[in-house]
């Protein structure tokens, strides 16, 4: 609206003056020496609105052809610079959905349209990596590290690319160059810091931990506790060499993360040795009310130095009680009452707390139960039973990272390389799933912890002669699958058919049989009327635990057969029915089988000699 209003004023100005121009009288006179120009105003002005309008027409000509190269110029770079774009564009798409050929085309595309672009630098080296031609895509970034606007992008992929060739100091060495470009760079930092850690370096990684706090990388919280954590290693590897450096280191840790199970523990060590029992007590209650460990309970147990197992037992069962029943933490408590029970000698404390754990035991349930069995009663049986079952058991909690399980925490992870990576937590290998239990349980192991434990009973020996007890006569059994047969003959040819069906490997064992077949057996004189036992005789064989299948369909006995029938072994080639195939044995075999063959004996020597 405005506009409009300005356009008409300005069109209402141009009339007036055009009106005011027209109605001046009189003549304009120009004299220039002889010449000598006579003309109306209103003349005048108009001439002179076509010149000025002549001579910026005549320079706007001018300039358009002065600048027409550059023009054309600019032009062609912008329409090159265009198809520069447009094939980076699609070339990083291609590079997305995975198309090699594809982002090679646009890549090589790129670098002729726009040859100095930094993106079109990374799509050539990201197009090389996609293909895995390594040495061109270290080439590139080598390229991109020496220009000063893709620097730090440049060291990145060589810092991946030394990653991929396992040359774990070329990556550190780039990684600290890039922290000196980019101290705020996060994977610098964190492979930096990494290494370090992995170096047994904790001055330098709690160096490059201040660095990461002062650049915003991580928050204050974060900070403390992996503090803590560097902390806990140094005191760790300088228990034994700098025990003055490792307390200090300790008792800093305690102090930023006192929910750390390691440091809890060093820590308490030291308080208790320096007789401050009190305040090592303080800091084991802290760390087990936020994740009960079985490091804790020991340590609080061994908190005051010299006392009973007794005391101790008493010690951890305080402990234990801090946790609720309905805490996941609640079975460590129980298993270390177990424990210090054990030690105590207090074995029905040490049953009555593992019963409810025996339906569906644990590796550490089941080598308690060993233990006990073993301690309390001798019952090595049972023991190696419980031992057994714990291969067979679930796993229990233990320091994992990343899918590693170790025996004992460490501050970073082997396989990532990540700071304060382990957890305390039952391993994946262990978790339930819809598969049944690979192993079952044997009927051995079965029946020797269903069994009551043993009672040692020592039999003295006796002088005087003791009369054997009478024993009823048995009754014949009736016809079953486990009778006799009823004839000798009868089990030989069983036992031959065995033999012939069955393959050579159970060749011997069919042999055995048929030698206890062939065995005499003591036939009873009547049935009706049993011969009376003897008066004097040796006491009857003990009955034995185990007996096999083959055992119940055996007769009693057999007289010993005169012809013992030969059966092949196991490693008996048998006999070759191509015959010999040596050249000599040829020669002398039988003329029937060879009608070429020479003949043996005084035959054979006479036919040598051409007789």
């Amino acid at each position: 609206m405005l506009r409009i209003v300005l356009f008409l004023v300005l069109i209402a100005l141009a009339a007036a003056g055009a009106a005011w121009v027209a109605d001046q009288p009189g003549d304009l006179v120009l004299t220039a020496g002889s010449f000598r120009i006579s003309t109306t105003l209103p003349r005048f002005v108009f001439l002179l609105g076509l010149f000025a309008a002549s001579v910026v027409l005549v320079w706007s000509v001018l300039t358009m052809v002065w600048r027409m190269p550059g023009r054309l110029r600019r032009r062609r770079h912008d329409k090159r610079h265009a198809r520069g774009r447009h094939a980076i564009t699609h070339g990083l798409l291609a590079i997305g959905h995975g198309d090699p050929a594809l982002a090679r085309r646009h890549a090589e595309a790129a670098r002729r349209h726009a040859p100095n672009d930094p993106l079109a630098l990374l799509l050539h080296a990201q197009s090389a990596q996609l293909e895995g031609n390594r040495d061109e895509a270290q080439r590139v970034f080598r390229v991109m590290a020496e220009r000063e606007d893709t620097r730090l992008l440049g060291l990145r992929g060589l810092f991946i690319e030394a990653q991929r060739a396992d040359d774990a100091v070329g990556a550190v060495m780039i990684a600290e160059e890039a922290i000196k470009l980019s101290p705020s760079a996060t994977w610098a930092s964190h492979a930096v810091l990494g290494f370090r850690c992995a170096r047994g370096d904790w001055s330098g990684a709690l160096a490059i931990l201040d660095s990461n706090l002062s650049a915003g990388l991580i928050d204050k919280q974060t900070y403390r506790r992996q503090r803590g954590v560097l902390l806990t290693a140094r005191a760790l590897e300088l228990e034994t060499m700098d025990r003055d450096v490792a307390r200090e280191s300790a008792m800093e840790a305690v102090k930023l993360a006192p929910t750390l199970v390691p440091a809890a523990v060093l820590a308490a060590k030291f308080e208790s040795e320096a007789h401050q029992v009190r305040r090592a007590m303080k800091m084991v209650e802290a760390a087990w009310l936020a994740n009960p460990h079985p490091d804790l309970a020991e340590a609080y147990a061994h908190v005051k130095l010299g006392d009973t197992a007794w005391h101790r037992l008493q010690r951890v069962e305080t402990l234990a009680a801090k946790t609720p029943a309905d805490k996941p933490g609640y079975v460590e408590g129980q298993l270390a009452i177990a424990r210090a029970a054990i030690e105590a000698s207090e074995f029905a404390r040490a049953r009555e707390v593992l019963a409810p754990y025996l339906k569906d035991p644990t590796q550490r349930v089941a080598l308690l139960m060993a233990e006990l069995e073993r301690t309390e009663h001798g019952d090595g049986g049972r023991a190696r039973a419980w031992t057994l079952r714990a291969v067979r058991a679930r796993l229990d909690p233990a320091w994992t990272a990343d899918g590693y399980v170790s025996d004992r925490w460490r501050p970073v992870s082997p396989v990532t390389g990540r700071l304060d990576a382990f957890q305390w937590q039952t391993p994946v290998a262990s978790l339930p799933s819809d598969r049944g239990p690979t192993l079952e349980s044997s009927a051995f192991e079965e029946a020797m912890l269903a069994a009551p434990p043993p009672k040692r009973v020592t039999a003295v020996p006796s002088e005087a002669s003791v009369e054997p007890p009478e024993v009823a006569p048995v009754p014949a059994p009736a016809a079953q699958d486990n009778s006799p047969p009823p004839a000798k003959e009868a089990a030989k040819e069983v036992v031959k058919e065995a033999a012939k069906e069955a393959p050579k490997e159970t060749a011997e064992q069919a042999a055995k049989e048929t030698a206890e077949v062939d065995e005499p057996a003591v036939t009873p004189a009547e049935p009706a009327n049993p011969a009376p036992p003897p008066a004097e005789s040796s006491p009857p064989a003990a009955t034995p635990v185990f007996r096999t299948r083959a055992d119940l369909s055996k007769p009693a006995s057999a007289p010993i057969q005169t012809v013992i029938p030969i059966v092949r072994a196991p490693d008996d080639p048998g006999i070759d029915d191509e015959g010999p195939s040596d050249e000599f044995t040829e020669q002398i075999g039988t003329p029937k089988a060879h009608a070429k063959a020479q003949a043996g004996g005084w035959r054979g020597f006479w036919s040598r000699w051409g007789a």
